[in-house]
């Protein structure tokens, strides 16, 4: 349970530290304002506030969120969240259950739109600098 609910609070440090390195990240949050909770079917998350260009978290859960994703326990989200290959974690977990997503579905996709500054950028092979 500790290390779900570390790499939730470290999310939204990881995101804001995104936003203040990268300008493009800073434009994709200047206009947005939302919240949303990121939890276990337990209860057990955070709150996620996205206002004024900025991330913050808060532990526990408030009324009312644009969207959550709720995971199964804490194992499991753990495992979905920092898995390497998120986007098909993120998949897989859906299929299997493991993950459920309730809410606003456009807001979800803006998410998952930040959540990529937070990807390494590609490495360009050789070949991929040759090839046309």
């Amino acid at each position: 349970m500790l290390k779900f609910k570390f790499l939730l609070w470290m999310l939204a440090h990881l995101l804001q530290r995104q936003i203040k390195t990268k300008p493009d990240c800073a434009r994709y949050v200047a206009d947005e304002e939302m919240v949303f909770h990121i939890k276990t079917a337990a209860g057990i998350g955070r709150t996620y506030f996205i206002r004024n260009g900025a991330i913050r978290s808060v532990s526990g859960l408030v009324d009312r969120p644009e969207f959550t994703f709720s995971f199964k326990d804490t194992d499991k989200g753990f495992a979905i969240l920092s898995a390497k290959d998120s986007q098909a974690a993120f998949l897989r977990g859906l299929g299997n259950q493991e993950l459920t997503i309730h809410g606003d579905f456009l807001k979800v996709m803006w998410f998952q739109g930040l959540t990529a500054f937070l990807h390494p950028p590609k490495q360009i092979t050789p070949y991929e600098r040759t090839a046309f």
